[in-house]
């Protein structure tokens, strides 16, 4: 519209007038109209062959007006100069910016380089496209069956099979779990819950490398003692046994012996490395994946009909008053005269037959009713510092497969669940031994100024976890002073750790802190710690879900469709008779502690979701109960939710996704 000596004034297609720069104008023209041009000029420039046009252009710096008058003719006027500046920027590939208007040839390597990347970013659109095609139809790639864990769980989100899933999803309108299930990607629950652990926790796979078992070197006495262990019948990890002497004299020496793998392996070893890679065994229904090879725990597992190596801890007790006199820990070899078994047992081995007022017909009898006064009288006092009663109500399940345990399940066996009542007899007693030998070798590390790993918990308040660290203080669930994990050397690392730290207590007294493998403030622990916090989790909640799994097998096998349960809160109730925590609808409103019968309605084995509602109310009426942390439902709110998957079906779309569809598994 007009022009000064540095700027000029210009009108826009709105009728709008703005100051620019000359120094920033490219192109002057009369006609045709702006809006004419660009239309015509983009036109033109789709026309352009970039080869052609690369060939043409000068060697040097040039500017867009230069490459029209070479392309078009001498004489290119504003529509093919702007063109030609149109597609130069459009092809940085071809041609680099060297300034205003200005443009320079890429070397052809480049060119030839760039050229092949957009070629093979069509042919991976396309594959992307054939991919997401065959899933909607209901097919699934082999490339995509084979990365399923990692699409749905740790997916790569620039990868093609992630993002065909991702587009079939949006296309079907069905969640991605269906989807893949729909399309042959998932053809056993089991399987798809079992692989997705081994993809998440096992990514080297299960196998061992060849290991040896390290001898123990030392020339360990024998203890004066018969031993005993109480363990399940598949239990071939046996790492604790109990002895009882002096029985009738006043005074009774109590045992508690521990298999010793420790004097024989070393930190850093070869087998320390394995157990450290593995930190715990991994329990599930009819299968386990041991933290040490079978081969290698046989050398150490407290077997019966053996003279075991072990670290024992001795406490001498009052017989009548159950005072404690003396304790002693001692590395030893020591008889084990019998392996007794919790699922012989439990039937025999009742509170009746330990007080006397039935006779006791099975092993160790004498020895068995007084390791049950005591554990009652330990409880007891434990109780009363933790300031409450333990709540035992509600009990543990057995889960039995037909397999037996000898093979790795696939699913499809049957099986048995059978109740087994918190706080029986054997496993009190072996819980309150436990519990003395753990606190008791946890204060004796701390008085010998070495470090071990603790278990604490400041308070019963809600939401007060279980910590773990390297200093001892109180732990308010138990009701003890301090806590180690001591006592199962053999399954878990921690242990191992420990039992390093207490055998050179033993070895060297006060002098242990010299001697010990780890030292004050030693990173290590802190690593070991953060490590199998970690893992322990992690093999705990694939427990409960995979436990979870055989449950609602159990229902299906035994075609259950009513529940008596009882309400926890938002509509969650548990199982009165099975390991289940699930959502009833009709439950929302009722009060915590109400008995309802429930009416299944659909399962899900793929994701873990029970479907069901209020059949009938069993009690009358009530006011609300009110919880305590001991039952406290936040751990089985986080096992009744859904299956939570890696996929966001945002990722690349210009809409909002579709809400997956009922029963689904939620996108995390």
């Amino acid at each position: 519209m007009s022009e000064a000596d540095a700027s000029m004034q210009v009108e826009l297609d709105s009728g709008k007038r703005v100051k620019v720069k000359t120094a920033n104008v490219l192109l002057r023209f009369d006609k045709p109209a702006p809006a004419d041009l660009m239309t015509r000029a983009h036109a033109l420039a789709g026309e352009i062959d970039l080869d052609l046009a690369w060939e043409f252009a000068p060697e040097g710096e040039f500017s867009f007006g230069d490459l029209a008058r070479d392309y078009f003719d001498a004489k290119a006027g504003p529509e093919q100069q702007a063109a030609a500046l149109l597609r130069l920027f459009e092809a940085p590939h071809y041609f680099r910016r060297a300034g205003k208007g200005l443009f320079k040839k890429a070397p052809e390597e480049i060119v030839k380089a760039a050229l092949l990347g957009i070629e093979r970013k069509k042919q991976l659109a396309a594959q992307i496209e054939a991919w997401a095609e065959d899933l909607v139809a209901g097919q699934c790639p082999a490339p995509v069956r084979e990365q399923l864990y990692r699409i749905l769980f740790k997916p790569d989100k620039n990868g093609a099979e992630y993002k065909a899933v991702v587009e079939a999803s949006r296309r079907s309108q069905r969640a991605p779990l269906d989807l893949l299930k729909a399309a042959g990607a998932i053809d056993s629950s089991y399987q798809f819950h079992w692989r997705r652990f081994l993809f998440e926790q096992f990514p080297k796979g299960t196998g061992f490398p060849p290991l040896e078992a390290p001898l123990i070197k030392d020339e360990l006495p024998l203890a004066p003692v018969q031993a005993f262990s109480i363990d399940d019948s598949q239990t071939t990890e046996i790492d604790d046994a109990l002895s009882v002497n002096g029985l009738g004299t006043g005074t009774v020496i109590f045992g508690v012996h521990i298999a010793a793998p420790a004097l024989a392996i070393s930190p850093d070893s070869p087998v320390d490395k394995v157990a450290r890679e593995r930190l715990s065994t991994v329990y599930m229904p009819g299968w386990k994946l041991t933290m040490l090879p079978d081969a290698v725990v046989q050398h150490y597992t407290l077997i019966e009909g053996r003279d075991c190596p072990a670290v024992s801890l001795y406490v001498t007790f009052d017989e009548a008053t159950l005072e404690v006199r003396a304790t002693e820990t001692r590395l030893e070899r020591v008889p084990i005269a019998m392996n007794l078994r919790h699922d012989q047992l439990d039937e025999v081995v009742t509170e009746a037959s330990l007080t006397g007022e039935a006779v006791p017909d099975y092993p160790f009898a004498h020895e068995l009713a007084f390791t049950f006064r005591l554990a009652r009288h330990l409880k007891a006092a434990r109780e009363v510092v933790r300031g409450k009663p333990e709540n035992f109500n509600r009990p543990d399940y057995n889960f039995r497969l037909a397999n037996g345990g000898t093979a790795e399940p696939d699913g499809t066996e049957t099986v048995t669940l059978t109740e087994r009542r918190r706080g029986a007899p054997l496993d009190l007693i072996v819980s309150e031994a436990m519990i003395l030998a753990n606190s008791h070798w946890g204060g004796w590390l701390a008085e010998h100024g070495v470090p071990g790993i603790y278990r604490s918990q400041a308070s019963l308040a809600p939401g007060i976890k279980v910590r773990m660290g390297v200093k001892p203080a109180p732990h308010a669930g138990m009701g003890v002073k301090q806590y180690t994990w001591a006592t199962s050397p053999l399954r878990r690392y921690v242990d191992l750790v420990n039992q390093w730290q207490i055998i050179a207590c033993a070895r060297h007294g006060r002098t242990a802190a010299l001697a010990a493998p780890f030292k004050p403030r030693d990173a290590t622990l802190f690593s070991v710690i953060s490590s199998f916090d970690g893992a322990y989790s992690a093999y705990n909640d694939f427990q409960h879900g995979i436990e979870r799994f055989w449950t609602m097998r159990w229902l299906q096998q035994n075609e259950v469709t009513e529940l008596d349960a009882a309400v926890l809160k938002d509509g969650l109730v548990r199982a009165d008779t099975l390991p289940l925590v699930f959502k009833a609808l009709g439950c929302e409103h009722l009060p915590r502690g109400a008995k309802v019968r429930v009416r299944i309605t659909g399962m899900d084995t793929l994701t873990l979701e029970l479907h069901a509602s209020l059949a009938a109310r069993r009690d009358e009426p009530a006011a609300d109960v009110e919880s305590g942390p001991e039952d406290d439902a936040e751990d089985d709110v986080a096992d009744a939710a859904p299956l939570a998957l890696a996929i966001d079906l945002t990722d690349g779309a210009a809409t909002e996704a579709p809400p997956p569809e009922a029963g689904a598994a939620t996108p995390a």
